[in-house]
């Protein structure tokens, strides 16, 4: 019913810069919070960066300075702008979106297929 879409990951070397998107499709009424995580292999899964609909963000320690999360709502789209990449920032990046589907309006939690992020040193 509702598909999460990522897009924008590679390689990159250390100090460039990325910028991640997902778009969210299907049928659905709104969507509340979207947020990015992101697993390194052998790690667990870790939250990035956080936005709610009504632009309240937040971010992990380790990047904030760096990254920028922004959602364009017309388009239910989030983005992930990631700038001086570090090598410790290689990892699989998720999109996450609480989704309400129906009524009552309890949001439902959705994963993209993830994007890979490698940054060479």
């Amino acid at each position: 019913q509702v598909q999460l879409v990522e897009s924008g990951g590679g390689l990159v070397q250390a100090g460039g810069s990325l910028r991640l998107s997902c778009a969210a499709s299907g049928r659905f009424i709104n969507i509340n919070t979207m947020a990015w995580y992101r697993q390194a292999s052998g790690k667990p899964r870790e939250l990035v960066a956080t936005m709610t609909s009504g632009g309240t963000t937040g971010y992990a320690d380790s990047v904030k300075g760096r990254f920028t999360i922004s959602r364009e709502n017309a388009k239910n789209t989030v983005h992930l702008q990631m700038n001086s990449l570090k090598p410790e920032d290689t990892a699989v990046y998720y999109c996450n979106a609480g989704v309400v589907v129906n009524f009552p309006p309890v949001p439902d939690d959705y994963w993209g297929q993830g994007t890979q992020v490698t940054v060479s040193s």
